[in-house]
């Protein structure tokens, strides 16, 4: 399973995936999309970006480089998955580190 922005980014990911690849893609796969998330996931979500932004801000850190998005799919992996697969594996233990990363 995958939550909407996880599907927007697919369709982002590169101009020559259109939506019908990617469609056909989740549908051989098995991969559903939840497009509609509950309010734990938003909490979830704010909460974590919070934590991140203050951890920054102590560092001396510009501001959070990181988008809300990132959060919203990490709580929805945390809170609807049993996984989370991601090329950013690092800033995902750091910032969910009892989520389980493929």
């Amino acid at each position: 399973m995958i939550c909407g922005p996880v599907y927007s980014e697919l369709l982002a990911a590169s101009p020559r995936l259109s939506i019908g690849l990617v469609d056909e893609f989740l549908l051989d796969t098995g991969i559903d999309v939840e497009c509609e998330l509950s309010r734990d996931i938003w909490q979830q979500a704010g909460l974590r970006f919070a934590t991140y932004a203050a951890r920054r801000k102590k560092s001396k850190g510009t501001e959070p480089r990181r988008i809300i998005a990132d959060f919203v799919i990490g709580a929805h992996a945390l809170l609807r998955a049993d996984r989370l697969l991601t090329f950013n594996a690092a800033d995902f233990r750091i910032d969910f580190p009892e989520l389980a990363l493929a």
